[in-house]
Parts: structure tokens; C-alpha cells; sequence
């Protein structure tokens, strides 16, 4: 599958990617009119496993759930790989499966494993030397340069904003596409960081609603002088908050009704989803 990210990126412009989860949040996100969708680790942990991210989703789950979501929709997809699952030849396999899943950008981190939410307090990071050397064999693996390798550090929990911005720049010369500083603190840093490489790399900020980062809109990011802007379990937690009010009121109801202004009926997803163009791309191969 081939996916001109890389243009896009050198556009002006900021890319706002939705986080989605399976094909279904990713077809409604594309017909809401983005330009890119991208994977959250946590939000297949969220939904696949009612679990935390703290490393327990695997390789072929995020594999899986990528080649779902790309076979449904054209838009390109920025997919969680943690910590390419391993070492320098894990994450070697791990490029390699995911870029043939569909994979438009692989985002590799350099915390130890099992890893955790960047916005979960009690992270750890492996030396630089090695996550550059994972980096460097992620750009190796991959069989085409039109799939980004994107960089991210969570030391400014560990070792604070400056050793975190000189991980990056040791990342950088590896030769990835792209660079995530996890969880900045405030706007200040956020612009420190943003000076420092403007004009050499995209940077990607990471908009987690109650984590460590200040929310901002994709606008403001951009003034900042971030290239992709990543809302990531937004979509989760939305979906989490209406399905906790639509079973309560099933059990205290006993009926949708009460709800019924709040769905789609049966028609109404059927367009949503395609059904009768399914339906007709069927009838075309009967006798």
C-alpha cells in the first residue's frame, strides 16, 4: 500500500490524526474529512484487551488490528509500535510486518519493557546507544522509504527536557522521519523543543486528555512549530463515556428509548458502514 505521508509533511500545514482503535472508528474518522488516522497502543489495549497500557499488548494484536483498518479505509495510517516488542531484531520484524500491514508511519519509543503510558508516572528508558541501534535497524527492515520510522523519547520524565532533547538529536541522525518528545510539561517547553529543530524534522505533539501534557488545539501546536498533531485516546475515552450512559439507561429503562436520539437506527448504519454498496458489488457476481 503505498501512502504519500512524507509530502503531506512537507506541506505547510499541520496533520490532525484521530486516534481510532478497529476499522469501524477508523472508517467513521476518514469520512470526517482527515487527512490521517493513528493507532494508539493504549486504545487497542483499552478495547481489544478492558486493560491499561502498560505493555501487555502484543506484536501480532497491533499487526492485526492495522491490517483491519487499512484494508477498510485509503487514509494513512501512524501506528503505535512501543518498543518494537523487544530488541534491535524484534523491532526489525516488527517494521517489516507492520509496513506490510498497511503501515504509513511505525513509532518505536525508547522505555524499557514491559512499557507503560507516556502519562503514567514510574517510566524507565534504555540507553541511547541502543535505541538508536533499534532505530537504525527499523530503517533497515522497512522495504520502502515511503514508510516513515518516527522517533520517540520519554526522557523528560526521567532525565529531564534537555537530555531528552539530545536523545533526539542522536535519534535524528540515525535517519528517522519523524520526532515525538513524550509528555512535555508546558507550552514553554513545548516551544523549546520546537526551536530546536525547526526546519529539520516533523515534530509530533501527543494531546492526552488529563495527562501531562497541556491540551491545545492543532492550531496552536502549529504556531508552536509541531508538523503532527495526535489525539490519540480521545476517541476511547469518548466511547467509553457514552456507552456507560446508553447501558445505564438500559438497565434502568429496560429499552433504548430513551436513547433513541442518540443512535443511528438500523438503516442509518447500514449507509454508514456501505451496506448496499456491499450488497450490490455482490448481485454483480451472480449468474
Amino acid at each position: 500500500m503505498s501512502h504519500d505521508l512524507r509530502g503531506r509533511l512537507a506541506r505547510p500545514g499541520i496533520v490532525l490524526a484521530p486516534g481510532v482503535y478497529d476499522a469501524f472508528s477508523a472508517l467513521i474518522a476518514e469520512q470526517a474529512g482527515f487527512e490521517a488516522l493513528y493507532l494508539s497502543g493504549a486504545s487497542i489495549a483499552y478495547t481489544r484487551l478492558g486493560r491499561s497500557d502498560v505493555g501487555l499488548t502484543t506484536y501480532t494484536e497491533v499487526a492485526d488490528t492495522l491490517a483491519r483498518i487499512t484494508e477498510r479505509v485509503s487514509l494513512p495510517v501512524i501506528v503505535d509500535a512501543d518498543t518494537g516488542f523487544g530488541n534491535a531484531l524484534n523491532a526489525m520484524r516488527t517494521v517489516r510486518g507492520l509496513e506490510r500491514a498497511g503501515a504509513a508511519m511505525i513509532q518505536l519509543e525508547d522505555q524499557t519493557f514491559p512499557k507503560r503510558c507516556g502519562h503514567l508516572d514510574g517510566k524507565s528508558v534504555v540507553p541511547v546507544a541502543e535505541m538508536a541501534g533499534k532505530l537504525k535497524a527499523a530503517l533497515d527492515a522497512r522495504d520502502s522509504s515511503s514508510t516513515l520510522i518516527l522517533a520517540r523519547t520519554d526522557a523528560v520524565a526521567v532525565e529531564g527536557l534537555e537530555a531528552a532533547l539530545d536523545r533526539v538529536e542522536r535519534y535524528l541522525e540515525t535517519g528517522v522521519d519523524a520526532l515525538f518528545i513524550e509528555a512535555l510539561r508546558t507550552p514553554e517547553q513545548m516551544d523549546t523543543a520546537c526551536r530546536r529543530f525547526k526546519g529539520r524534522v516533523p515534530l509530533l505533539a501527543n494531546m492526552v486528555e488529563g495527562g501531562k501534557t497541556p491540551i491545545q488545539s492543532a492550531a496552536e501546536l502549529e504556531r508552536h512549530g509541531f508538523g503532527i498533531a495526535i489525539f490519540p485516546g480521545g476517541t476511547a475515552r469518548a466511547v467509553a463515556h457514552v456507552l456507560q450512559g446508553y447501558y445505564g439507561s438500559l438497565r434502568e429503562h429496560g429499552t433504548t428509548a430513551p436513547w433513541r436520539d442518540r443512535m443511528l437506527d438500523f438503516d442509518e448504519l447500514n449507509a454508514l458502514i456501505g451496506t448496499p454498496e456491499l450488497m450490490r458489488l455482490g448481485s454483480s457476481y451472480s449468474a
